[in-house]
């Protein structure tokens, strides 16, 4: 790796902005999901209410990102494919995941480097997570 290559921070947790940006970017991409209704399948896979998955979402995205693992510290493993088997997850409600945090991200300005990493990763994790055919 040459020396231009290297990302200007450690982790991308410190590259996004520590807890506050990441909290920036859940609270965006839940307020989205409620309010945007290309994201309604979405949407109506959460239930009710989004407090709790709002803040299940910031404590494992802060670690996943290489910051402190407040999720693991809470829960163990993540095990995120089985505790989304419950909730039926095809093609569409990936993309609408996908198009949601993408959104989220650049109305809350991760930096545009950054983004491009995090959408390939996103779409791998969300990719993986289907667990019907469409």
């Amino acid at each position: 790796m040459q020396i231009q290559d290297k990302p200007p921070h450690e982790t991308p947790f410190e590259w996004i902005g520590g807890e506050e940006k990441v909290r920036a970017l859940v609270d965006r991409f839940y307020d989205l999901m409620d309010l945007e209704p290309g994201y309604a399948a979405l949407r109506a896979a959460h239930g009710n209410t989004l407090e709790n998955a709002r803040q299940r979402l910031f404590w494992f995205l802060c670690g996943w990102l290489g910051g402190p693992q407040h999720y693991t510290d809470r829960f163990g493993h993540p095990r995120l494919r089985m505790r989304h088997m419950p909730f039926s997850i095809g093609i569409r409600e990936r993309d609408q995941w996908l198009a949601c945090m993408d959104q989220a991200m650049g109305d809350v300005g991760i930096d545009e480097k950054l983004r491009v990493r995090l959408r390939d990763s996103f779409f791998q994790t969300a990719d993986w997570m289907r667990n019907v055919g469409a």
